[in-house]
């Protein structure tokens, strides 16, 4: 099928999360990029499917984007799931959809057109004990069937390709890697701009931190453990992130080490403010069990802090030679790891220059190019 005026792709934007809620994070993200980096790219028509009037105030414009509200607001998952699968395929075929791009693992279980689907990750398979059951069950069964009769499967790491191969079967001539990027606002910032922030927020002289949500999966036990055998002297920790599932045992690990008060919550980070965050710390700190991609470390990076990553899943590939990396269950490593920063001048620096040198690899320009480019490709029947 040749590209032309007739053509239409949709985009299924559900998990387009609402602006200063922890919700506008990861595949939230990922959507929103994607949406603006199209705005900039010659295709026909998209139209792109939001879930509540709010997500209007981002929206890009450009002609050959349009905006599609939901007759409900998805919100709530349950909400979001009936729609997705019922009432999601009939508005497909009243609007002559030639392509679906389901940007977050699940497509609906019919639709009247061929598919594309972004898989984020197989945390679910590979980690179900840090899962609530009900998201595992969902996740796995319908991440099956879409991936199966999806024309071509798109993911952000090559790890995850890997995965999609081993566990899922999916033949590797369907499975695109796109790289997500990292946004102009994460850069190196003048000190007096930190300076003046951290006053106004009340942030300590010198704080390693971290930055996403506060779940099991995000091995943030090990690393309370790892800062509790250092207890550098005035050098705190700031877990910055929304509660997400599992996390009473992490505030009871805190209080049982002693470190209350050296150990901070501030909660959901606002996108506006994670340059300077980033900027102020000493270290961005990222042991994850499993990361499809993990952008954090990437915006570290981009803002020039060094970053002591985990060996696991995908981070060696986002953070190469230009971090610290250690064993995700070594405890005395991550310790050895934090002091080394904090003692070693020349490291930082180093880490400081291959960081921002590996940082300027990933554009969201580009991944937006690749996802039109792969969009042609399925729609001309090029692909796979």
């Amino acid at each position: 099928m040749a590209m032309s005026r007739k053509v239409r792709i949709g985009l299924q934007a559900f998990l387009w999360g609402e602006a200063g809620t922890y919700r506008q994070s990861g595949v939230s993200n990922y959507i929103r990029h994607l949406v603006q980096g199209l705005a900039g790219v010659a295709l026909p028509q998209v139209l792109v499917y939001l879930p509540f009037p709010e997500a209007l105030e981002d929206f890009p414009p450009a002609s050959h984007l349009q905006p599609r509200l939901s007759l409900l607001p998805l919100r709530k998952p349950t909400v979001r799931i009936l729609w997705e699968h019922l009432a999601f395929p009939w508005h497909l075929e009243k609007d002559r959809i030639s392509l679906l791009h389901a940007p977050m693992n699940v497509a609906p279980l019919w639709t009247p057109c061929p598919v594309v689907v972004t898989v984020m990750d197989l945390a679910f398979w590979r980690y179900p004990q840090v899962h609530p059951w009900g998201r595992r069950l969902y996740l796995g069964l319908f991440t099956r069937l879409s991936v199966r009769r999806a024309r071509a499967v798109i993911v952000l790491s090559s790890y995850i390709r890997r995965e999609l191969e081993t566990f899922l079967h999916v033949p590797s001539g369907r499975i695109r890697v796109i790289h997500p990027g990292v946004d102009p606002d994460y850069r190196p910032l003048p000190s007096e701009q930190v300076e003046e922030f951290r006053r106004r927020r009340g942030l300590p002289d010198r704080y390693f931190l971290y930055v996403g949500n506060l779940e099991p999966r995000k091995n943030l036990r090990r690393l309370v453990q790892a800062y509790a055998r250092l207890r550098p002297e005035g050098v705190s920790l700031i877990l910055a992130g929304a509660r997400g599932w599992g996390y009473a045992e992490l505030f009871q690990e805190v209080e049982a080490l002693g470190l209350a008060g050296r150990i901070l919550f501030p909660g959901f980070v606002p996108r506006q403010e994670l340059p300077l965050w980033y900027n102020g710390a000493e270290a961005l700190l990222y042991p994850s069990l499993y990361e499809g991609f993990g952008l954090p470390p990437l915006e570290a990076m981009a803002c020039g802090t060094p970053v002591v990553v985990s060996t696991a899943a995908s981070l060696p590939e986002v953070v190469g030679p230009a971090g610290l990396q250690v064993a995700a269950e070594d405890v005395e490593g991550l310790a050895e790891a934090m002091r080394r920063l904090l003692e070693e001048t020349e490291l930082r620096t180093e880490l400081r220059r291959r960081g921002l040198e590996q940082a300027r690899r990933f554009r969201w320009e580009k991944m937006a190019q690749e996802t039109a480019d792969l969009y042609r490709q399925v729609l001309e029947e090029r692909f796979p």
